[in-house]
């Protein structure tokens, strides 16, 4: 027969909700960064195609 379980803390809820904040917060500092690193043109570990590179490829 089924058993309820036990209802979680609010404690350990808004720790799990306080970890999942910190790992967002990170991911999205590091987007920004490469992003600002990408304008700049100083990005050497990110490839992408740029407007010299297409020109190319349209002939």
């Amino acid at each position: 027969m089924a058993v309820p379980k036990k209802k979680t803390s609010k404690a350990k809820r808004d720790q799990r909700r306080a970890h999942w904040r910190r790992k967002a917060g990170k991911q999205a500092q590091r987007a920004l960064s490469l992003g600002k690193s990408v304008l700049s043109g100083r990005s050497s570990s990110f490839v992408y195609p740029t407007s010299e590179e297409e020109d190319e490829d349209e002939e």
